[in-house]
């Protein structure tokens, strides 16, 4: 059973992402914070969802929004996907699953007959003070962000 977050204090984190820099939940108090969580780099759906992110960040920034996007891979996988695909945020690398984890984001798949525990493409958006005001949970990537863009327009 999926833990509920929303109306919930935003789980702490703090994990090495790209940049050289080590985020944390404590970092975005004062400013809302999109964090996305996806299951691989440089696949088409998790390539699409973050092109779509890109395509809207100033829309986010100037509704005082920060995106972070999540997954399992190297902090060198994550800088190759982030410099090919020109993205403006951090991808925060999460190889022990502490975030995904506190998120509730790894759940049993299934493809081609194989099981096996993966990413629940998810998002979260948590507001100026550190709560989580809405959680999308197994994410379709097709008009997702607009779905994130409209909720953080009704925040303010």
């Amino acid at each position: 059973m999926t833990k509920k977050l929303e109306g919930k204090k935003c789980p702490n984190f703090k994990a090495e992402c790209t940049s050289n820099l080590i985020l944390s939940n404590k970092d975005f108090i004062g400013q809302n914070l999109v964090i996305y969580f996806y299951p691989k780099d440089s696949t088409p759906g998790c390539t699409t969802e973050g092109l779509n992110f890109t395509d809207n960040h100033e829309k986010f920034k100037k509704l005082n929004t920060e995106i972070i996007g999540v997954s399992r891979e190297s902090i060198k996988s994550h800088e190759n996907f982030k410099l090919k695909q020109s993205f403006p945020f951090e991808l925060l690398s999460d190889p022990d699953e502490k975030v995904c984890n506190a998120f509730d984001v790894m759940k049993l798949k299934s493809m081609y007959g194989r099981q096996y525990i993966g990413i629940d493409r998810s998002t979260f958006l948590i507001n100026t003070e550190g709560k989580v005001i809405k959680e999308w949970r197994t994410v379709k990537v097709k008009g997702h962000v607009d779905e994130v863009l409209a909720a953080v327009k009704d925040l303010n």
